[in-house]
């Protein structure tokens, strides 16, 4: 089912089939690691019945759509398919909606009347007051009105992405104000063109990811997140994370949706987060980038891996059948063989933790006793975690995981 998997005189376990022995599908799983790194995720990131299989399917709820954006459940393999047909209709929608404004109310509320700036636009803080004039806030509030502008969005994305970390309402002001999502969300489908044949600039990638940026800032937002969610606005940096390109652009491109992503996961009650993400294609998305990326976007991917492993929904999924476990455990015994020679202990410290996390489960905890990385095991890493003495215990604790054997 995986490219790239070695040939051995044993049968191949079905890993689709829940009553496959974990034991035995462990050893051979094992086996072929000997043979050392394998890409077990084809270019497609693997079968489409990854994460909607025979088996289970995500759970219903608020915040998880039942269909990708296009009217079908999202698969990253048509991505460029899917981004290159809607494009069109979606920029005349969004273009219509920036052209035509609803009028303005004339009062506050608060007896003031504010007054226009930048082009005759009101500017309103969340409380419905205008903001204090030379002030700050005031200069934010132009530049958020000038995103409005296709004449003066690019400065204004670059200059309001500096000062993101300025003003704690930016948030609400961004989802709140008429046409600037809109005027982000313009800017992001400008690219999608660009993506195949691989063709993005240095110049449209530093501006989409200014724009994205912002996004982050809405993700991060405890009182926008859920309406981020709602709106199903990460489907749309789907495309991004399903580029291969090498090249710097796509990199950064990459790197910062990814960023989008890890802002949504971070927060410790985000189950409705989890939902949503496990109704869509983020873990093989994730896998590969742990894969193939750079160092710093493997870091992201895998810390977003580990966010959805902590939630007991998160963890139950991944475990349910020995065929996605396999996924998962693939890319992280391939990414231990290589952190013993690149040493990169922000990246070691993300795979124990979730080797830890799925030894919680006891059929993957079955399964980690036979393949689980000898250099996890032998001290490779004891010079590198010198220093570190949470992952050194989390490792500690792992290991003696997988020795208890009363569990068997």
């Amino acid at each position: 089912m995986f490219q790239g998997r070695p040939s051995t005189t044993s049968p191949t376990p079905d890993l689709t089939d829940p009553s496959t022995s974990w034991a035995a599908a462990s050893a051979h799983f094992a086996s072929s690691q000997s043979h050392g790194p394998q890409s077990h995720l084809p270019p497609s990131l693997g079968p489409p019945q990854f994460m909607y299989d025979q088996h289970s399917r995500p759970r219903s709820g608020p915040g998880v759509p039942a269909q990708g954006p296009y009217g079908q459940s999202y698969n990253p393999s048509n991505a460029s398919q899917a981004s290159s047909a809607q494009p069109p209709l979606l920029l005349n929608n969004l273009a219509q909606h920036l052209n035509n404004p609803p009028a303005p109310a004339a009062t506050t509320g608060y007896g003031q009347t504010p007054q226009p700036v930048s082009g005759g636009k009101l500017l309103l803080l969340p409380n419905g007051a205008p903001p204090p004039a030379g002030s700050e806030e005031e200069k934010i509030y132009i530049l958020i009105t000038e995103l409005l502008d296709p004449e003066t969005r690019e400065t204004a994305l670059l200059e309001l992405s500096k000062k993101r970390e300025m003003y704690e309402d930016l948030a609400l002001v961004l989802w709140g104000g008429f046409g600037v999502m809109s005027s982000l969300l313009l800017e992001i489908v400008n690219v999608y063109p660009a993506l195949s044949p691989p063709s993005l600039t240095a110049h449209a990638s530093n501006r989409v990811c200014n724009a994205l940026a912002l996004l982050q800032c809405v993700a991060s937002h405890s009182e926008t997140r859920s309406l981020f969610l709602n709106a199903h606005v990460p489907l749309f940096l789907y495309p991004f994370l399903n580029t291969t390109s090498k090249t710097r652009p796509f990199e950064y491109l990459r790197l910062t949706s990814l960023g989008v992503i890890g802002a949504l996961v971070k927060q410790n009650e985000n189950s409705d987060v989890i939902n949503f993400l496990l109704s869509t294609e983020i873990i093989p998305l994730c896998l590969r980038i742990m894969e193939t990326g750079s160092e710093l976007s493997k870091t992201v991917a895998i810390f977003i891996v580990q966010k959805i492993l902590l939630d007991d929904l998160g963890l139950q999924y991944i475990c349910q059948t020995y065929e996605r476990f396999y996924a998962v455990g693939a890319v992280l015994s391939n990414m231990v063989q290589a952190l013993v020679e690149s040493q990169a202990v922000r990246l070691l410290k993300h795979v124990v933790r979730c080797y830890l996390r799925m030894s919680d489960n006891p059929r993957a905890r079955e399964a980690l006793r036979a393949c689980l990385p000898e250099a996890l095991r032998d001290g490779s890493f004891n010079a590198l975690l010198k220093g570190d003495m949470v992952t050194k215990r989390c490792l500690s604790t792992l290991l003696m995981n997988l020795n208890n054997t009363s569990d068997q």
